[in-house]
């Protein structure tokens, strides 16, 4: 039996992956990372990235008391995540070619539509660093404030992307365009509605955004009787002796709630916890913004819940804490949790070169085994794989195509989110 596509159907499926790959917004923000699929099968479909080091430096001549551990930290990243768009034509449907082009088409742009989600989803939920707005976007301040608190911790000036919603793009493209009307980029702006780079930010209009919901929990505090601190490590000890890496990318807090929950997304800062510039560890003056990640126990009354970035205060003073610090202080039991997401809104990434990756996977389906196969890589590294199959019962055809990746915030602290129209 032969097992090929006929030069039309390939034909057509070359001009679905270029369209494919033209779809493909909002991964083209994220960096992606081309991994070998055997050691990807081998290992689980998990690979450990490192983070880059952070050192500690001390005063004076005298290192004596300064000859620290020095912790090399990693996360992991997953493919985890595997779509497909099937499809049955009857063999009178299929004397109409240009009814399976209208299917491929359709596929291509769900499994498009399905990575820019999942990219969009998990910037919007994982960025750390919050700035919120209580008016509407307006422009060229709005990038600005990203710009303020990337810098002032300490986030590479390079490659920082910024994702914002059709509204919001609009918005600040209509500022743009409202200015003097003799110069290029405002002309863009009001032709075409585009912001191109804004206050060291490449920006993007996403077909669509998270829009998370507002925070409901009151009088919430921190309930931890001893100081709340977290101490990195770059890996832990099994009980059979094996030492596995670990995910410093979140922390376990315990929590006290009088009103209503909390929930995954929530946006929130600490009483009388402070950012610190990454590097030179000095106080940025503005309140360190964490997110709710997950809900351990109880989302009301007295629970735990897992919040990005850890609390880092270097209070313990050892090595790794002294790297890593990301806060002034360790926040006391009783402290107030103020949140950030006041109303319902659409939210706007932006984050820092590598700090959003993105994993392609790949399938491979046996070409001998009664079906069809092809396959095909776009320029940054995503296949698509179509099979198809017959059935001599009733002369349909069956038709899918499939898509494999896995995407992960590699450092919630180079990502973070703008709100807009807060109270």
């Amino acid at each position: 039996m032969a097992n090929g596509f006929s030069k039309e159907e390939v034909v057509a499926f070359d001009r679905m992956l270029e369209a494919y790959q033209d779809a493909l917004v909002a991964s083209k923000m994220a960096t992606v990372v081309t991994l070998d699929q055997t050691q990807m099968e081998r290992t689980g479909d998990i690979m450990w990235f490192p983070q880059p080091y952070i050192m500690a430096s001390y005063s004076g001549n005298d290192a004596t008391n300064n000859f620290k551990d020095v912790a090399q930290l990693a996360v992991p990243g997953v493919i985890d995540t595997q779509k497909h768009t099937p499809w049955t034509l009857t063999a009178r449907e299929l004397r109409d070619a240009a009814q399976e082009g209208r299917i491929r088409d359709a596929a291509y742009q769900r499994l498009a539509s399905d990575i820019n989600v999942d990219v969009t989803t998990k910037a919007s939920l994982m960025g750390s660093i919050v700035v919120k707005r209580t008016v509407a976007a307006t422009g060229f301040d709005d990038v600005a404030l990203a710009d303020t608190v990337f810098t002032t911790q300490g986030v590479p000036r390079e490659q920082r992307m910024m994702g914002l919603t059709p509204g919001n793009y609009n918005n600040m493209a209509a500022n743009l365009a409202s200015r003097v009307l003799d110069n290029s980029k405002s002309l863009k702006a009001y032709e075409r509605a585009s912001l191109g780079d804004v206050a060291g930010f490449d920006t993007y209009k996403l077909d669509y955004g998270y829009r998370l919901a507002a925070a409901t929990a009151t009088g919430v505090t921190i309930t931890n009787t001893q100081p709340l601190y977290y101490t990195p490590v770059a890996n832990t000890e099994t009980s059979g002796g094996v030492f596995v890496n670990v995910d410093n990318r979140f922390q376990i807090i315990s929590i006290a709630v009088t009103g209503s929950t909390v929930k995954v997304g929530d946006c929130f800062t600490i009483a009388d916890v402070n950012a610190v510039h990454h590097i030179a560890k000095l106080d940025t003056g503005q309140l360190k913004t964490f997110r709710i990640t997950r809900i351990v126990t109880g989302a009301g009354g007295t629970g735990t819940v897992e919040i990005t970035p850890p609390i880092i205060s270097a209070t313990g003073g050892t090595g790794p804490e002294l790297q890593y610090q990301n806060v002034t202080a360790a926040p006391a039991n009783g402290a107030a949790i103020t949140f950030l997401n006041t109303a319902a809104a659409d939210v706007n990434p932006f984050w820092q070169g590598d700090a959003m990756q993105i994993l392609p996977g790949r399938l491979k389906p046996r070409v001998d085994s009664g079906m069809a196969v092809i396959q095909g890589t776009t320029d940054n590294g995503f296949q698509l794989t179509m099979t198809r199959q017959g059935n001599i019962n009733n002369l349909d055809t069956k038709y899918r195509v499939d898509a494999i990746w896995g995407s992960f915030a590699a450092n919630p602290e180079m990502m973070g989110i703008e709100i807009f129209s807060q109270t």
